[in-house]
């Protein structure tokens, strides 16, 4: 797999809380450029990109991020929001702390309730891995493929750890057949992004591909 084609499986990410305008135009614009598969961006965002960029870029946004304890009602009206606004695709976080008291009905009515608040757009659902146990993480890639999501995300790059290969692995083996893996949290090498692809992640959320992958073509030209 080229550089170029490894990119277009990238969800160019920009979420730290003190992204300024600029920033974010300058993520599209590398977006754009180098054909990521979309730009995942604040959701305060979403409608200035849509307005400033048109169709010709993904634009990906959070919901109960980074924590996952809003409550199923905020996270509902977050969705509605941003596809309001021009939104394509849509990465929640679980409410972890339900799946740590073992609510595994109130996590899977949430992951019902957001799938179908964003039905025909794409759908992640960021499960956090270093908070869970293989049971848990097992528990949730059920309910995301009974619920229907599009994808499993590993991290959202705030908690103590990103993603890793193991945690990949087994998520990649223990979820249903339409359902894909994101990795996330933690990707800074492009044999980082090499791995995760080779593994079968569809997607990999990260913040420093693009200009890792802009500084050896501009090296090479």
């Amino acid at each position: 797999m080229t550089l170029e084609e490894m990119l277009t499986h990238v969800d160019h990410t920009l979420l730290k809380p003190f992204a300024a305008w600029d920033e974010v135009r300058s993520l599209c614009e590398e977006a754009i450029r180098f054909h990521t598969a979309s730009v995942c961006i604040p959701p305060s965002y979403v409608g200035r990109v849509r307005a400033a960029f048109g169709e010709g870029l993904k634009v990906c946004t959070v919901v109960g991020f980074p924590l996952g304890y809003s409550v199923t009602e905020a996270k509902v009206a977050e969705v509605r929001a941003a596809l309001a606004q021009g939104c394509d695709e849509i990465d929640m976080v679980v409410n972890i702390g339900d799946v740590k008291d073992g609510r595994f009905d109130a996590v899977r009515e949430e992951v019902r309730q957001i799938r179908d608040a964003c039905r025909g757009h794409v759908l992640k659902v960021i499960i956090e891995t270093c908070y869970l146990t293989w049971e848990e993480k097992e528990a949730l890639c059920g309910i995301v493929t009974e619920a229907g999501a599009d994808y499993i995300k590993t991290s959202t790059g705030f908690g103590t750890g990103g993603a890793t290969r193991e945690d990949v692995e087994f998520l990649s083996a223990h979820v249903g057949p339409g359902v894909k893996v994101k990795a996330a949290g933690g990707i800074s090498t492009l044999e980082d992004l090499e791995m995760y692809l080779k593994l079968g992640c569809d997607r990999v959320g990260t913040s420093r591909a693009v200009g890792l992958v802009k500084a050896i073509l501009e090296k090479d030209a």
